[in-house]
């Protein structure tokens, strides 16, 4: 395990420090029920989509394979921040261990960039219905659905194993307290003895590499949806399109939007403020919006979580 040196005291540290929201003991007492609310929504809300998603046979189409998986991304997105975070808010010490510090670091990234390969996933799948329909059903098949499930999983559990490694064979230096409520690789990389510039660029590229590239894929697919759907000659078949793929774009606007303002430029500074208020966003307020923005525009969602929940 990585020891903690300060110039000042030679004693061994245990963990880092997780300032979260400093605020007197009536303000974090009223944090934790709000955001235990918010992660009991979020994990009521996309548990939902799940089970309705498994328990209707009409919903068994990639489409709502892919929402389901997602969903069940979401879930572990939020948990992967949001118990420490509460545990914090009840504690004196607020205290994280190095190695619970890599590991949220580690988890908490590799979902943030499996959620990016689900939106591209989903957008193409979405341009396949489209743009075409006659070749759809001979594309994009079961085993084709579920090997883009799986590599969307794998992808994006091996590309933050490198700045895992780097980051966990640092040695820290002076104080141990991380101004957040997770352990995010600016922070961190603040802490260590030895500030390399090439290392923390490096990091930097890879936490924003997936995301320009993905969303670039993503909006292309959209230029070719809107191509598609400008030749459809009914009103009623332009509005069946859109209202198909407005959900899904109001999702990536609320992730993207968020993220690329911490990590879309490599060199950019924020303040610790900022960084709180914009990584709560897409950490969790877009999982609690997500379930609301998927059922609320679409019919065949709603009717299936009216039938499960009535049983």
């Amino acid at each position: 395990m990585k020891s903690f040196h300060n110039p000042r005291n030679t004693s061994t540290m245990t963990g880092f420090i997780l300032l979260g929201f400093p605020c007197p003991r009536e303000g974090q007492i009223l944090l934790f029920v709000l955001f235990s609310a918010a992660y009991l929504l979020t994990l009521m809300g996309n548990a939902s989509i799940i089970c309705a998603v498994r328990w209707d046979q009409r919903l068994h189409t990639p489409m709502y394979i892919l929402l389901a998986n997602f969903s069940f991304l979401e879930i572990w997105y939020i948990t992967s921040t949001v118990p420490n975070m509460l545990a914090n808010f009840l504690s004196d010490t607020k205290v994280i261990s190095f190695s619970g510090c890599f590991l949220q670091f580690y988890f908490f990234f590799s979902l943030g960039c499996t959620e990016c390969l689900f939106l591209a996933v989903m957008a193409f799948d979405r341009y396949l219905a489209i743009g075409m329909p006659l070749h759809y059903p001979s594309i994009m098949t079961r085993r084709c659905c579920t090997n883009l499930v799986l590599g969307c999983w794998i992808l994006g559990f091996l590309w933050f194993l490198i700045p895992i490694v780097i980051i966990s064979k640092m040695s820290f230096c002076g104080s141990k307290i991380i101004d957040h409520f997770l352990c995010d690789p600016g922070p961190l990389l603040a802490l260590t003895c030895k500030k390399t510039a090439v290392i923390e660029l490096v990091i930097s590229t890879l936490n924003a590499l997936p995301l320009v590239i993905l969303l670039i894929f993503i909006m292309g697919s959209y230029a070719l949806i809107l191509k598609a759907v400008l030749k459809v000659p009914s009103a009623t078949g332009k509005r069946k399109a859109f209202s198909t793929c407005g959900s899904h774009l109001a999702v990536v606007s609320l992730f993207y939007g968020s993220v690329l303002v911490m990590y879309g430029n490599p060199t950019s500074k924020h303040e610790s403020g900022i960084q709180k208020v914009v990584t709560l966003f897409y950490s969790v307020v877009t999982p609690l919006l997500n379930p609301v923005i998927y059922t609320l525009r679409n019919k065949d969602m709603k009717k299936a979580l009216k039938k499960f929940l009535g049983k």
